[in-house]
């Protein structure tokens, strides 16, 4: 099958998603210009900052929740499951699921202040569903930072071309925010000449690599940049923040946009079968493919990134749908790229003369998924890069892994200020540089440490927290009225599927030869918060309806 009819298809689906389906949504939701956001109201020259264009921060919201989870989850459910029920999770869970869930998290931040979802939380189903929540999401948080900076210091000492670009961004990045905010220079000047600074970084690192001349350079890496992500968390968003990520949202959109050219210049074929088993060694299809897939189509962090640093930015409440609904739609594009880049970029089990090279299986085996989805990439762009196109490929996923370690740091410095200073008391945790030094260490402990002890069970976790926002969301719409089926169903849907997927984790645990009991224990404690939260979510309504009932008996 042709690999653009593949692709052609899925991006056509996204499209039509976001037009009806988000209007729709928009709608059930009721957004209202009249009411004033939280970076308006607050703006505090540091956190709470009105971008001067809402395109600014979809680049940073966009290249913060995109990561380097929508590329791997369906790298790997390719080639395990088959390229097709790949694709119709990415799709059908990216407009039903992963968009409706941000886009639903970032208007109640929204509404509450730009405060993070587990705030929210609180009002809809009271402190100890805030605590526990909190506490769960916190921790989540600085596994994120500690892997993405362990993962990120790797490919700086594997891929050493990618460091002149990486480290360089910073300041292009504070030379446009200069620009932007101080001389006022309008957003499109500021962006080209962003963007061309930044394409003579990604040359002059081809041909400059940079290499630390010292014993295990991945852990110098991991520490720089770890140290990076602090300081970053606590400077003004204009200073950096937004600049950086409105390139950095620059060169992702022309990476899928070459991606996607070449793709319709190239059109492969479909090398890879489309449906493989639905019973693999990684799990059955459901649903463990749901999990595995993520980001591509559904994902948790992604609400604490709308409740973290996107809430607290934006302009005007309309413009909650382009960058909630929409950042969303355009990372299942990202996903359905990732696909067609593995599966018709590369080759299947054998290679023709001279191509032994790109065979999918082996080179995952040897280079992981960064280096399969480099490879693939490389093959659909080689017609405009030659073998650049495998560096650009890298580097389009370094940009992602950057931003999200710095965003995420900054929301969990954030986190650590609500849950630790406010709610729990902790009076210096209500520091933002005491907090953020938290954060560094116990991140640092993680990443210098056995990260890949608990990283295992974290796509399950992921889903989890996906699942308690949807509902949490269906709980606040019931309140006021609303409609909230639209919610109510993919939090039910995903709440079993996650605790099913759970369930099977802490059986291949337990059987396995070499039992694993720590994982086992925490996906046992992972499935008792979903029930004691849903639980609470039940009671919650069973209020409500009770209260509901009173009122109409007296009114009668």
């Amino acid at each position: 099958m042709s690999s653009l009819v593949v692709a052609g298809t899925g991006i056509f689906l996204l499209f039509l998603g976001y037009v009806f389906y988000s209007r729709k949504v928009k709608d059930w939701i009721g957004l209202d210009d009249s009411q004033v956001t939280p970076a308006v109201e607050i703006n505090d020259g540091v956190d709470y900052v009105p971008v001067k264009h809402w395109t600014i921060l979809f680049g940073h919201h966009f290249a913060s929740i995109a990561g380097a989870a929508p590329i791997i989850g369906p790298v790997i459910a390719c080639l395990f499951w088959g390229w097709l029920p790949a694709l119709v999770w990415i799709v059908v869970g990216g407009i039903l699921f992963g968009a409706v869930h941000d886009f639903v998290a970032l208007v109640l931040s929204l509404r509450h202040g730009g405060k993070s979802i587990t705030t929210v939380t609180e009002s809809v189903m009271g402190k100890t569903a805030k605590i526990l929540f909190g506490t769960f999401a916190l921790l989540a948080l600085i596994l994120v930072v500690a892997v993405f900076a362990a993962v990120a210091g790797k490919t700086l000492e594997t891929t050493p071309e990618v460091v002149v670009p990486t480290f360089g961004l910073i300041f292009v990045a504070l030379v446009v925010g200069i620009l932007m905010y101080r001389v006022q220079l309008p957003v499109l000047l500021c962006s080209l000449i962003g963007v061309a600074l930044l394409c003579g970084l990604i040359v002059a690192g081809y041909y400059l690599p940079v290499r630390l001349g010292v014993a295990n350079p991945a852990k110098w890496w991991t520490v720089i940049l770890l140290i990076y992500g602090m300081i970053a968390s606590v400077t003004p968003v204009t200073l950096l923040l937004q600049p950086r990520d409105h390139l950095a949202g620059a060169v992702l959109y022309l990476g899928m946009f070459f991606g996607f050219f070449g793709l319709i210049l190239t059109r492969p074929a479909m090398q890879a079968p489309a449906f493989i088993s639905f019973a693999t060694t990684k799990g059955w299809m459901w649903p463990m493919l749901l999990v595995t897939v993520a980001c591509g189509a559904l994902s948790g962090f992604h609400s604490l990134v709308s409740s973290g640093t996107t809430s607290k930015q934006v302009r005007r409440m309309s413009d909650a749908r382009a960058i909630g609904y929409g950042a969303m739609i355009l990372e299942s594009a990202l996903a359905v790229l990732a696909v067609v880049a593995v599966t018709a970029g590369l080759y299947w089990t054998s290679a023709p003369e001279g191509f032994e090279g790109l065979v999918f299986q082996d080179v995952f085996e040897k280079g992981g998924w960064i280096r399969a989805f480099g490879d693939g990439y490389g093959q659909l762009t080689k017609v405009f890069f030659g073998g650049l196109g495998v560096l650009l490929g890298v580097t389009m996923l370094k940009t992602f892994i950057m931003t999200t370690l710095d965003s995420a740091t900054r929301i969990t410095r954030y986190l650590c200020n609500e849950l630790l200073g406010e709610t729990l008391g902790i009076g210096p945790m209500k520091n933002k540089y005491v907090a953020v030094a938290f954060v560094g260490v116990c991140s640092g402990a993680l990443a210098l440490g056995n990260w890949r002890a608990i990283w295992p069970v974290f796509g399950a976790a992921n889903q989890l927290v996906a699942s308690l926002v949807l509902i949490v969301a269906s709980v606040y719409l019931l309140m006021r009225k609303r409609n909230f089926v639209f919610t109510a169903v993919p939090a039910a849907i995903m709440l079993v599927t996650t605790i099913a997927a759970l369930g099977y984790q802490v059986y291949n645990f337990s059987r396995a030869e070499e039992p694993n009991r720590l994982l086992a224990v925490v996906s046992v404690i992972l499935i008792c918060l979903a029930l004691f939260l849903t639980y609470t979510a039940l009671a919650a309504v069973a209020k409500l309806r009770k209260n509901d009932a009173v009122q109409e008996a007296t009114d009668g």
